[in-house]
């Protein structure tokens, strides 16, 4: 029996042999010193619990009829191109203005409530930053609730905002998919509530979270990770199994080798290479099995000379292979960025009357732009909010800027109606100003862990001080050349979900909680509702049985980011009388 053999055979040696146990092994050449090494400790995991509703046995019944996929609304974007169309039509130009609610759910506590909604089979799900929610379709009565404590909390998550769930059917069983702002991607049991699997995603103590609405297809799950604004934080893009949660792949955004590694200087302990987060949703060709993400700025935001280059791949459209999670190609539609103008929507696959087959991306730049799927060829960039100073230096004495941080288009992207070849966007106009450090005063750029790294001069205002004024537009633009073809003029900012039906029904919300119809083809407005709260979430159709409905998740409470303050939020549910 060799020295190793030995020690490793006396595992139960106390204390005071330790250290000449040590300087044996070292002197004999001894690897073998797991012993001396702490067991692996999976990290801790929040507490989670479901309430169940009146309405739960409905949901475990097996129902006399199930939908059809054209009434389901079943990702955040509906469908895997996230073209947002709804292909219902019994609501229509004609008749939306008898629309009346059909029932209410009262969550009965504020939120910041930009969910989408999600509905399959007579089920409505939509989510908060740490519930989902499971509710009949039909009387909004509850079928079950799910709660999820986060351990660890995030240091710095001042939104407090999930934007939704996916639902995938499979051989075995059907499952919801959701992620959590302490690091996690979980699935539930669509018909329960009970979790199936909760998997660690990312490290909420660097300043990663998970607010995106996944997308799930073909046995795998699709997710991102937020943060890109924080010091250290570098998105990806990963691919989970739906069974099991296992990671089957992982992409970075901000690649650290080859060719796009060059478009970087090169990284220090200081200066990393961080930024490209993602954090809406995103899209899938199912043909062809490519999963595309949007990605956001470059870090620090407004400090460009810092990190000279394209600083691929961000302000892009990346597509990956979603079996092998490699790089098919990227579409980027800033080369050069120190604004914060994330593409934050997530892209849309759509096919044109023209015969022409485009990625769609819109951002916070204030444009929409339509690149050829196949060859990268830009066709168009219409800018869709108002557009001020945007070549203007940003130095320490302060410049405002348009759009601003929190302008352009944010977390809801275009709708595109196949009937009128048009794209339906809202946006917003609301302007910044900010002050930022030299890029030659590395002593004040110094970042701290998991916390804004912007460049910005003041503590308290990392993105800069926002306009006391602002407003929005849904615009409808033509979708083989970018051409405007109407525009309603908005008092509050656009950022609720924008659907267009086969009823030729364009349907949003603003922030003084006004939810409105109009016609797709002319623009003009049809129908209004004043829900009483400011609306940023989904805004979906569907159908139950023979009758289609429209939802609506209300209530935006964000006294920070937007300056929201809001009642307790809800759903609300219309049909036609």
């Amino acid at each position: 029996m060799n020295v190793c053999s030995t020690l490793l055979a006396h595992r139960s040696v106390g204390a005071r042999v330790c250290v000449s146990l040590i300087a044996l092994a070292a002197a004999a050449g001894c690897s073998q010193l797991v012993f001396l090494k702490p067991p692996s400790v999976p990290r801790r995991k929040g507490a989670s619990s479901t309430t169940r509703g009146p309405a739960f046995a409905a949901s475990t019944a097996s129902r006399a009829a199930a939908s059809s996929a054209d009434a389901d609304w079943p990702l955040y974007n509906r469908s895997y191109d996230g073209t947002r169309f709804s292909p219902l039509a019994q609501i229509t130009a004609a008749n939306v203005a008898s629309l009346t609610p059909a029932c209410i759910f009262p969550l009965g506590v504020k939120a910041n409530m930009q969910t989408g909604l999600v509905a399959v089979d007579g089920t409505l799900y939509f989510t908060t930053a740490t519930e989902t929610y499971a509710v009949d379709a039909a009387s909004c009565a509850l079928r079950w609730r799910h709660r999820y404590d986060y351990d660890p909390k995030p240091p710095f998550d001042p939104n407090k905002v999930n934007r939704g769930i996916a639902y995938l059917a499979g051989p075995d069983r059907a499952r919801l998919f959701r992620g959590a702002n302490d690091g996690r991607v979980m699935a539930l049991d669509p018909a329960t509530g009970d979790e199936l699997w909760s998997a660690v995603a990312g490290d909420p103590e660097t300043g990663e979270t998970f607010p995106a609405a996944p997308i799930a297809w073909n046995g795998m799950v699709f997710m991102g990770n937020a943060g890109g604004d924080n010091f250290s934080v570098k998105g990806r893009l990963m691919a989970f199994d739906a069974k099991t949660g296992g990671r089957i792949w992982s992409f970075d955004l901000v690649p650290e080798n080859g060719v796009a590694a060059r478009t970087w200087p090169q990284g220090t302990e200081r200066f990393p290479k961080v930024g490209g987060a993602s954090w809406t949703s995103y899209a899938l060709d199912t043909a062809t099995g490519v999963v595309y993400t949007p990605t956001g700025n470059a870090a620090p935001d407004f400090i460009a000379e810092v990190r000279p280059g394209r600083n691929l791949y961000t302000y892009s459209v990346v597509a990956l292979d979603s079996r092998g999670g490699t790089l098919k190609t990227f579409y980027q539609m800033l080369e050069r960025d120190d604004h914060d103008w994330d593409v934050a929507a997530a892209p849309s696959l759509v096919s044109t009357h023209g015969g022409q087959h485009l990625v769609i991306a819109a951002g916070k730049d204030g444009h929409v732009y339509g690149t050829d799927q196949a060859t990268g060829k830009r066709i168009f960039a219409t800018p869709v909010s108002t557009l001020e100073n945007t070549d203007a230096p940003l130095t320490g004495k302060g410049a405002r800027f348009c759009p601003g941080v929190n302008g352009g288009v944010e977390w809801n992207g275009p709708s595109y109606s196949p009937r009128t070849n048009l794209l339906y966007v809202g946006s917003i106009d609301w302007c910044t100003t900010i002050a930022t450090h030299s890029a030659d005063q590395p002593g004040k750029l110094r970042g701290k862990e998991a916390l804004p790294w912007t460049g910005s001069t003041a503590l308290r205002a990392p993105f800069g001080v926002n306009d006391p004024t602002r407003r929005g537009w849904l615009t409808a633009i033509d979708a083989d050349n970018g051409s405007i073809k109407w525009r309603y003029a908005s008092p509050t900012p656009l950022i609720a979900g924008v659907t267009a039906t086969a009823g030729d029904v364009v349907f949003t919300a603003d922030l003084t909680g006004k939810i409105l119809a109009f016609g797709a083809k002319d623009g003009h407005e049809l129908w209004s509702y004043d829900a009483g709260a400011p609306i940023g979430g989904g805004v979906i159709t569907y159908q139950v049985g023979e009758t289609e409905y429209l939802a609506v998740a209300v209530g935006m409470n964000s006294p920070q980011g937007w300056k929201l303050e809001s009642p307790p939020a809800r759903v609300l549910v219309f049909k036609l009388r």
